[in-house]
């Protein structure tokens, strides 16, 4: 059914759902559109409106190929709506969805598209911060590029700005989605323009992996290891681009690239990645999130593993089918961080070896303490045993020899 957004616009069709937003097939003044209708709840906000008016000039300046731009902001009674460009294609989570994984030289010619993007946005003050599949579209009609990649282009500049005002997170409260989320972010800093950077090379690792290099598991697991733990290698790509992906992977954001050098240092790696089929590479299980026991019986249920990526922000809800996200998730405490007493984070330990307080953990251990208990049942039966042949022979002859004769247990 057909509604008025504002005075030039009208939108005809949903074109998909996300937790922020309403995204429309809509006509305007120019033609066809693409018009993202924000929550009620949001559009009844009015700090958030007066947020949305204030980026206004920034976010319709904003103008690059590889850019979804802004057309036009409507404020219109309930209505907030963005009014963008409409891109003829998929977003890049649907491809990955259906491929798992893409070859070499087509995710970097992605993720330079995406970088080229950046770059114009930060040379005009914008940081996205929620760069993910999901908001990266792909053009199917515009020509090929390297690996027959399609030209992508970034969307929903400045929809985690205008979302995460003061009031609505406050000092506790971070916004974006787990799996992208730059260290920084996860410990309560201000985010600049390098949390982009890092959320682009963990969406470039996972178009090579098939996964993200931190996620599974609860968010405040995922949001630890950001912060303590080191990317896994990829085997099979040169070792220039696992460098690149490593360094704009760094903790400190300072260590990172540039959004135009990433890009023209991608560019560089297109022609070595002629060619290069897809990685083989395994999916690492993820931790096992908890294990059903069995009250009557002395082992635990096969624990439930999660899949590595999929994160749901609200303990208990299911995973959105497209991950978009801009819901407040609570700052984890420094202990926390460091992977306290009650704390998540994987510890290195052994290859095979349970992680110490999961499901495999506790019931190694509960095997130990049986194995223990078993021996020292039958140790004590053993010196029982000798206890009475020894009193037996006493009783039949004085003993001849006492050093065979042992004492008996405490």
């Amino acid at each position: 059914m057909a509604r008025k957004i504002g005075s030039r616009y009208t939108a005809h069709q949903i074109l998909g759902r996300g937790s922020a937003g309403t995204v429309w097939l809509g006509e305007g003044p120019e033609g066809p559109v693409a018009i993202k209708l924000l929550r009620e709840d949001l559009a009844s906000d009015q700090e958030l409106v007066g947020r949305f008016v204030q980026e206004r000039t920034a976010l319709l300046g904003l103008e690059h190929p590889n850019v979804v731009s802004v057309r036009d902001l409507v404020v219109d009674g309930n209505d907030l709506a963005l009014v963008m460009d409409l891109v003829r294609g998929t977003d890049l989570r649907t491809r990955l969805d259906r491929e798992r994984r893409l070859a070499p030289e087509a995710a970097v010619a992605i993720a330079a598209d995406v970088a080229e993007g950046l770059a114009a946005a930060h040379a005009a003050g914008v940081v996205h911060r929620d760069v993910k599949p999901e908001n990266v579209l792909l053009d199917m009609q515009g020509p090929l590029g390297p690996g027959g990649s399609h030209r992508a282009l970034l969307t929903d500049f400045g929809i985690a700005k205008l979302i995460d005002s003061p009031r609505r997170t406050r000092a506790t409260k971070i916004i974006g989605t787990p799996d992208y989320l730059a260290p920084e972010i996860v410990e309560g800093l201000p985010p600049r323009a390098a949390v982009d950077i890092y959320a682009l090379a963990t969406l470039l690792y996972e178009l090579l992996a098939g996964f993200t290099p931190f996620g599974g598991g609860h968010p405040g697991a995922v949001l630890r290891r950001h912060v303590t733990e080191t990317v896994v290698p990829l085997p099979g790509i040169p070792e220039e681009l696992w460098q690149l992906l490593v360094q704009c992977l760094a903790k400190a954001p300072a260590s990172r690239l540039r959004a135009s050098e990433l890009a023209a240092r991608l560019r560089e790696q297109l022609p070595t990645l002629r060619g290069m089929p897809p990685l083989d590479v395994d999916e690492p299980d993820a931790e096992p999130e908890e294990a059903a026991e069995t009250p009557d019986a002395g082992e635990p249920q096969t624990p439930v593993r999660a899949r590595r990526g999929a994160v749901p922000l609200v303990p208990g809800a299911k995973t959105d089918s497209n991950r978009d996200t801009h819901t407040s998730m609570r700052v984890p405490a420094p202990d926390e961080l460091a992977g306290g007493a009650r704390g998540t984070a994987r510890a290195p330990r052994a290859a095979g070896a349970p992680r110490p307080g999961s499901a495999r953990h506790r019931a190694a251990t509960r095997r130990r303490r049986l194995i223990m208990a078993g021996a020292a049942v039958a140790l004590a039966a053993a010196a029982g045993t000798g206890a009475w042949l020894a009193t037996s022979g006493e009783d039949a002859a004085p003993a001849q020899d006492t050093k065979n004769t042992a004492p008996a247990s405490p």
